[in-house]
């Protein structure tokens, strides 16, 4: 049997998704300053920060070529 904390939980276990958020923050970063010094304009650079939010989906539908 697991030992337990005293919340409760089993000791020694993990999420185990702390790279994945790495990953994702310094490419959200990366995309930001991407997308705003390439920007015209400050609504330019609004939606460039929103697109670098969703930076992923434009990765995947690339590399799917759809």
């Amino acid at each position: 049997m697991a030992k337990r904390n005293k919340e409760g939980m089993k000791c020694g276990m993990h999420c185990g998704h702390g790279c994945v958020g790495g990953f994702y923050g310094l490419g959200f970063i990366g995309a930001a300053v991407y997308y705003i010094s390439t920007a015209t304009g400050f609504w330019a650079g609004v939606l460039g920060v929103l697109k670098a939010i969703v930076w992923p989906a434009f990765v995947v539908f690339h590399l799917l070529g759809l």
